[in-house]
């Protein structure tokens, strides 16, 4: 019992390595120690690139396979020089050093390491690092069904028939008959009423004919009236076997209709060491056919695919000679060559050289006993080389340079590259560009000149003695570069400015000639209220004295224009020059305030007066209603109009830039200010004493009103809003007889971060009042109806404990010390 078991552990053992061998085998990757980095290209290098990121690999753990994989360390340092120029020219690969820690790389971390071993064998991240071989693609493409049999043919003629095979005869005529008949085991088909007919052996047509005779025989008016049409039903299937260098050798069942190519492609095609061209079909112990791959893929024939039959033999033996040609060729692979080809048919195979092959001459690296060595084919000799085995050969790509090239460039017609014709000159050269134009500068042009040792040196001309004196004619190089430049190209670009009253200030492009009508035109005309009779145009001086201090530093001019715009006699502008259109005098635009809340017609009013104030206004509003606080009346007041600047006006009008500034520091003020909503609403808020205004008008608390100001009386006030670092913000009644103190103890009392001296009111004008301070005691203000306490926060301030107060005092004592010890000294 024990031998037994231990019989059945071997066999079961010997079984599982049977299984897995042939897998394994398989997945095997291949040993990268025969790959030379520098000849990859960089298509294969992105390719490796774009793979590694799909797996999940950084650059480390890539060099790190390639190392693994048999790749020598002067390789690997190369494959990583590469792998850094190629991402550094071509960013679209998005592939990064990421040490293995990209997204889709810790997608991956929940796999096992044995899982990515697995997928990195399956697709081998180096296999477009090898070469490939011509004609493998043909046999690996898993989606391709081109060597499937075809079942829908004509039954071909020369068909053979076997057991199996189902024979249908069609009988048409006078006599009307179908038979589906199966071949038997013995070669034999049965028809009904007539008889066994031996059938195996015999092709298509002479079973046909051995029908009829045998229907004749049996009374079928055959040939008199009725026909017979003999075929195929189901045909029988054939085993053949595939063996050799292929990547899948065995037995397969195929149709009876199956080719060469059929069986090749079961079995996966030649492999790496395998024959393309010398596979032999071997029946009944001989070979009864050669088949040459090549014919098929270089030619597309098919001649020597014949039909294959039972038991028939394919062997793949290993190829004699393969030759790697690449660089400039289209189909960069490498070639399995017979006895009697040369380097000619090569060429062919690859499809013959690019469009930018050097075809006078192939590098070609041999085999020479124990070591290699470089030589070179000319083309003359592509007809006699033979190839031998381990050449590989090397398509140079043409220079990049020109041998009669010269360019011109600049002020021509006609600029760019052309023919350097024997005798030419640079006359002849700037007529053949279609000569200069207008704006060319004739004092001076330039060639670039390639030296022999590619260095370049200028040659400096004049141009209109190149022209006008044959003997000032310069003969021409290859890859000389002509400039000749613009009088445009050698100064600043001419303008002119316009500011003020009209519709488009700017600056606009200078013309010869040009009016200080033409540019108002040019800016769209004047803007109302603009005064045609006072422009004034400035121009730059270029004479100022800087040794006196009251030099002239501009010219200004004084200019009167018809305001239609159509005066045929204008000043003249010159480049530079700035023109300025004033208003006419006494023009104001209207200008508005609102008046709200309790006055008797409240709405938008129009300043009649330079002068109009608010006593002004609310007269005309129709004095107070009975229900108001005149002592909570405000008045809101546009930053804009506190700067003086006419707000429709400050969008078009460029401003003082200490004016600009100042607007600008408002602005980010009341963006900045507290978060306070009502903070915020009080910000642009001007505080005016409306009773002591309507009491005494005219005095200086009566203020002249600009325009946008929004005048407004609320109602009687009864509460007041307590905010800040209090605990618990709130509005609370007004009374009288309420304290500062009082309100706030109302809103939950301090906080434990308040600034109980920097307390504030604000009033329902706009006014503010802070916290006072006598002695120890702080004085905080008076509280009206609508009022708003504020309790600001304590700022941070720096630790000062006792600690580090008793250093500070240390160390000015130490200091002290040393200061009195030196002077004690120098008694």
């Amino acid at each position: 019992m024990k031998n037994f078991k231990t019989y059945l552990f071997f066999l079961v053992l010997f079984l599982c390595f049977v299984l897995i061998a042939p897998v394994s085998a398989q997945s095997i990757p291949k040993n990268l120690s025969s790959i030379n980095v520098d000849d990859l290209t960089d298509q294969q290098v992105t390719q490796l690139i774009q793979q590694a990121q799909k797996a999940g690999l950084s650059d480390d753990q890539l060099l790190q396979q390639a190392e693994s994989r048999g790749m020598s360390g002067l390789q690997v340092q190369k494959l990583q020089t590469r792998i850094k120029s190629i991402r550094s020219k071509n960013s679209s690969t998005g592939y990064k050093k990421t040490g293995g820690d990209t997204t889709l790389n810790r997608k991956r971390k929940v796999n096992s390491q044995d899982s990515l071993t697995r997928d990195t064998s399956k697709n081998d991240l180096f296999i477009n690092l090898e070469p490939k071989i011509f004609g493998a693609d043909l046999f690996r493409n898993s989606n391709s069904n081109t060597f499937e049999p075809n079942l829908k043919l004509a039954t071909p003629v020369n068909y053979i028939i076997g057991p199996e095979d189902q024979i249908t005869i069609n009988v048409y005529g006078n006599s009307v008959v179908d038979w589906s008949l199966d071949v038997s085991p013995d070669g034999n088909i049965n028809i009904p009423g007539v008889g066994v007919l031996h059938v195996a052996g015999k092709t298509i047509e002479d079973a046909t004919s051995s029908v009829k005779s045998l229907l004749a025989r049996n009374n079928y008016a055959i040939g008199r009236g009725t026909n017979v049409k003999v075929g195929l039903g189901n045909i029988r299937s054939i085993k053949v076997i595939v063996q050799g260098q292929v990547v899948k050798p065995g037995t397969y069942t195929l149709s009876s209709l199956a080719t060469v190519f059929n069986a090749l492609y079961s079995a996966g095609g030649p492999n790496d060491v395998g024959s393309f061209r010398q596979i032999e079909v071997i029946r009944n112990n001989r070979i009864v056919r050669h088949l040459d791959l090549y014919d098929f893929l270089v030619k597309g024939s098919q001649r020597d695919n014949i039909a294959l039959q039972d038991q028939d033999v394919i062997r793949v033996p290993t190829y004699q000679i393969r030759v790697e040609f690449k660089g400039e060729i289209k189909i960069p692979a490498l070639f399995e060559t017979l006895p009697g080809e040369v380097l000619l048919d090569v060429i062919n195979f690859a499809g013959g050289f690019t469009d930018q092959a050097y075809t006078a001459r192939i590098k070609v690296n041999q085999v020479s006993d124990q070591q290699r060595r470089i030589t070179d084919v000319f083309e003359s000799d592509y007809k006699n080389y033979i190839p031998l085995r381990g050449d590989k050969y090397t398509a140079d790509k043409i220079l990049d340079r020109y041998e009669n090239r010269v360019i011109i460039k600049g002020a021509i017609f006609r600029p760019g590259e052309f023919e350097l014709q024997k005798g030419l000159t640079l006359s002849k050269l700037i007529a053949n560009a279609g000569g200069l134009k207008e704006d060319a500068f004739t004092g001076r042009g330039s060639i670039i000149r390639l030296n022999k040792d590619n260095t370049t040196q200028q040659l400096s001309f004049n141009v209109l003695d190149v022209l006008n004196k044959p003997s000032s004619d310069i003969a021409l190089q290859r890859e000389d570069s002509v400039v000749i430049s613009s009088v445009f190209d050698l100064r600043s670009k001419y303008k002119v400015t316009i500011k003020g009253e009209v519709r488009k200030s700017g600056e606009f492009a200078y013309a010869d000639s040009m009016k200080v009508t033409d540019l108002i035109i040019k800016a769209g005309g004047f803007s109302e209220g603009a005064s045609a009779k006072r422009i004034e145009v400035s121009r730059r001086v270029f004479n100022s004295d800087p040794r006196v201090r009251n030099s002239v530093v501009a010219q200004v001019f004084s200019v009167d224009v018809n305001s239609a715009l159509n005066d045929e006699v204008s000043f003249t502008l010159k480049p530079f020059d700035i023109v300025s259109v004033y208003s006419l005098p006494g023009y104001e635009t209207q200008k508005t305030v609102k008046v709200e809340g309790e006055v008797i017609y409240p709405g938008y009013y129009t300043i009649q007066k330079k002068n109009e104030k608010i006593s002004d206004i609310i007269e005309r509003a129709g004095g107070l209603t009975q229900s108001a606080d005149v002592e909570g009346s405000s008045l809101k007041r546009d930053n804009a109009a506190v700067l003086g600047v006419d707000k429709t006006k400050i969008d078009t009008m460029e401003l003082n830039k200490e004016r600009t500034d100042r607007l600008r520091r408002l602005q980010r003020a009341f963006k900045d200010s507290t978060n306070n909503d009502t903070m915020q609403f009080r910000n642009n808020y001007v505080g005016i004493d409306l009773k002591q205004i309507l009491k005494k008008p005219g005095t200086s608390d009566d203020l002249i009103l600009e325009n946008g100001d929004v005048l407004r009386v609320p109602k009687q006030q009864q509460i007041v809003r307590v905010n800040g670092e209090v605990l618990y913000p709130s509005a609370i009644v007004y009374s009288s007889s309420k304290s500062f103190k009082g309100y706030v103890i109302n809103a939950g009392g301090y906080s434990p971060r308040a600034l109980k001296r920097g307390a504030y009111v604000v009033y329902p004008n706009g006014t503010v009042k802070g916290t006072t301070k006598f002695l120890f005691f702080n004085i905080h203000p008076s509280v009206k109806p609508g009022s708003e306490i504020y309790v600001p926060r304590k700022p941070i301030t720096n630790n000062n404990t006792a600690q580090v107060i008793l250093g500070f005092t240390t160390g000015l004592a130490s200091l002290g010390a040393i200061i009195l010890g030196i002077i004690s000294l120098h008694k």
